[in-house]
């Protein structure tokens, strides 16, 4: 369920894209981890709270989504930035397809960008249409950043747990 999406930085560079998952705006940090496997403990990591995931691996979704390699009970990345798509996972552990986890957890993400020309700047990924731009430019504006937020306590558990050895 792809659509035209794209993604604005705050030193206005635009990239045209296809979004999937979920069509909304969404507003966060760009941030680049370099694993070549792994995005599914990456976008359920939250560390990664209000950033948006540039991954630098080429082929992002091949794996699929499983119950075992989740970091958290949720995605906590803002949006996802890809160079290509795979919409249908190949792996035998795969129990659903990263889009419709994306979906499912209410998370937008984009296709089809150069990610090597992406830097650390603020971002914004919004559905293309007759407004996105000036929308994307206006949640830019609008957020603050990273620094000085205290996201720990967005994301810490409410239970403690245990761990054994």
């Amino acid at each position: 369920m792809s659509f035209p999406a794209i993604l604005v930085l705050e030193d206005g560079s635009i990239f045209d894209g296809v979004g999937f998952g979920i069509e909304k705006v969404e507003i966060g940090e760009i941030v680049f981890p370099t694993p070549m496997t792994g995005y599914q403990e990456i976008i359920t990591d939250p560390s990664y709270k209000k950033q948006i995931i540039t991954f630098t691996h080429p082929h992002i979704g091949n794996t699929g989504i499983n119950d075992e390699d989740m970091e958290s009970s949720k995605i906590h990345a803002s949006g996802i930035v890809v160079k290509e798509f795979s919409e249908n996972p190949s792996s035998w552990r795969s129990s659903s397809s990263l889009e419709d986890f994306l979906i499912k957890q209410n998370v937008i993400a984009i296709s089809g960008i150069d990610t090597r020309k992406l830097t650390t700047l603020k971002a914004c990924i919004v559905p293309d249409s007759h407004d996105a731009l000036e929308s994307a430019k206006k949640a830019i504006e609008q957020f603050s950043g990273l620094e000085g937020l205290d996201l720990a306590k967005e994301v810490t558990t409410k239970n403690s747990y245990q761990f054994i050895v």
